[in-house]
């Protein structure tokens, strides 16, 4: 472990320029061609890989390792977010409109690295490993699920894992566990079909901004009322637009919000829980809805033996003093994806710290990471490899 903790550290400066490179870069989902493109020139570079592309955007390196043993994908997303960066440094995001706010710079930046560090030990290394990385992880229904349902990137794939930079971890820390871990994050969208007026004479119109309030108050007696207490649902509205000036009343507003299970079988029945809390107090109003639910991505759910395995591989790394494990969050991924197809895990590696101003949270204009995490990610993600490619006893 010493060899590979110096062949890393041997790489810090590489895996910053990469992740600054990136950072200053930035593309959204389903445009990350230039991204693409850097990430593909960079692989080639590297001893023993087959390069493709299996889509226009994601690229894809294999290693035929030189041991028997499995087929291992590892996975890294690429895409930014649409959002206008407010850090300041000198790396800071050069295209407007344009942030790596979540982190995916440092996943890419981290399995190149693994990539590199592989490729030079290709005759150690067991089975074959696959690294993706993947495009539009941020929009649904995201890039994985293309992957996984256009190509044969999953054909043959025995295990798959992947991580997640955390901001609000402490820098180096690492978190796993089995089971329930990321929820499904599916969108409602309603529109409140009221009668306008004037706004000193309510009593002739069908207020849609007072309907709205009422529905969205009432929605929380779905998680309270409806659902057992054990159960984890998370019922959101973000959104809510009406209006033009202040003394008219609207003809309609439009809602949005985010539902979060992890169960599914209670992912089935939110809907109609939902909506009905909705036509009641439309109805109750004189008004009338139009009602849209959109299944998002599937909840993260854990492997247990893979999880067992990556735990094991954080207590070697990184130590019992740097490792807890995790929490499930109501977060979502695509990663679910793969793991439709393959056992698998996904886990943290934290990226906070007051040094480097990186505890701001995830998709905010000011978020940044502590890029001593990235060793971190390089060494749980190649050990991973390692240890999941042994052949089967």
């Amino acid at each position: 472990m010493t060899q590979t903790v110096d062949r890393v550290t041997a790489l810090r400066d590489q895996l910053v320029a990469w992740r600054r490179h990136l950072h200053m870069n930035p593309e959204v989902g389903f445009h990350e061609h230039e991204t693409a493109a850097y990430i593909e020139a960079e692989l080639r570079k590297m001893p023993g890989l087959t390069v493709s592309r299996p889509t226009e955007t994601s690229v894809l390196a294999v290693l035929k390792g030189g041991k028997p043993g499995r087929t291992v994908l590892l996975r890294a997303d690429i895409d930014a977010l649409p959002m206008e960066e407010e850090n300041t440094f000198e790396f800071r995001s050069q295209k407007s409109g344009a942030m790596h706010a979540c982190g995916h710079d440092g996943h890419t930046a981290i399995l190149l690295g693994v990539a590199k560090l592989l490729s030079e030990q290709a005759a150690e290394v067991p089975g074959e490993v696959r690294m993706i990385f993947q495009h539009a992880e941020e929009i649904g229904p995201g890039g994985a699920e293309e992957l996984v349902m256009e190509t044969g990137l999953m054909d043959g794939v025995d295990v798959v894992t992947g991580l997640h930079l955390n901001s609000q971890l402490p820098v180096g820390q690492v978190v796993v566990k089995p089971g329930a871990f990321m929820a499904a994050p599916d969108t409602i969208h309603i529109t409140i079909q009221g009668k306008g007026g004037h706004g000193a004479h309510p009593e002739q119109t069908v207020d849609p901004i007072a309907v709205g309030a009422q529905v969205i108050t009432n929605l929380q007696h779905v998680v309270s009322r409806h659902v057992a207490a054990l159960d984890a649902l998370v019922v959101s509205i973000t959104y809510f637009q009406s209006g033009t000036t202040h003394n008219v009343i609207p003809d309609t507003a439009t809602l949005m919000g985010t539902v979060r299970t992890f169960d599914p079988e209670l992912r089935q029945r939110a809907p109609g829980l939902i909506e009905r809390v909705v036509k009641g107090i439309t109805a109750a109003h004189g008004a009338n809805y139009d009602f849209k639910y959109e299944f998002g991505y599937r909840p993260v759910i854990n492997t247990d033996w893979v999880a067992a395995q990556l735990k094991e591989i954080a207590l070697e790394t990184v130590g019992p003093e740097h490792y807890e494990d995790a929490k499930p969050t109501m977060g979502g991924e695509d990663f679910s994806a793969y793991l439709e197809k393959a056992p698998g895990a996904y886990f943290n590696v934290g990226s906070g710290s007051d040094e480097a101003d990186s505890r701001w949270p995830h998709h905010h204009p000011r978020f940044t990471l502590d890029e001593a995490s990235l060793e971190t990610g390089v060494r749980m993600l190649s050990a991973a490899a390692l240890r999941l490619a042994q052949p089967q006893e």
